[in-house]
């Protein structure tokens, strides 16, 4: 029964998201650690492709008998490697910077935008999941 109520709904979709944004944000924090290190090559995750692969997921838990239960099946891909509950992230170079003279690819305004977008991304999916929290507090609180 316990584990019915934490594997319905968004709450799943919405662990993965933390995952993957908390796993970014280290990605991106590195970048910008390392912004003037020469023959520095910026590492990312691909956002579009790991909601993409998300929404897969969700598409096939619809597809159950029950569509509002149940884990979310994500498959491995490029960018993430699926072992049971956890996953494991392989970040890819990004050459979306120009190449300075000390051969370091380096945007710092494409850095700040990701940082941005993903701190973003990151709250809002931490306060969804607290509301989720939430409403399952007030339901166990008028049970008693």
């Amino acid at each position: 029964m316990i584990n019915g109520m934490f594997d319905s709904g968004a709450m799943p979709t919405l662990e993965r998201m933390i995952q993957f944004t908390g796993r970014r944000h280290q990605y991106i924090a590195h970048n910008i650690a390392n912004i003037s290190t020469p023959y520095f090559k910026p590492i990312d995750l691909d956002p579009k492709a790991f909601q993409h692969q998300l929404a897969g997921a969700i598409e096939r838990r619809r597809h159950t008998g029950n569509p509002q239960r149940g884990d979310l099946e994500l498959r491995s891909t490029r960018q993430v490697r699926v072992r049971g509950k956890s996953l494991e992230f392989l970040p890819a170079e990004t050459n979306d910077g120009i190449l300075f003279h000390d051969r370091n690819n380096r945007s710092l305004e494409h850095i700040m935008q990701d940082l941005v977008e993903n701190t973003t991304a990151h709250r809002m999916s931490i306060e969804l999941l607290k509301s989720e929290f939430d409403l399952l507090e007030t339901a166990i609180r008028e049970r008693l």
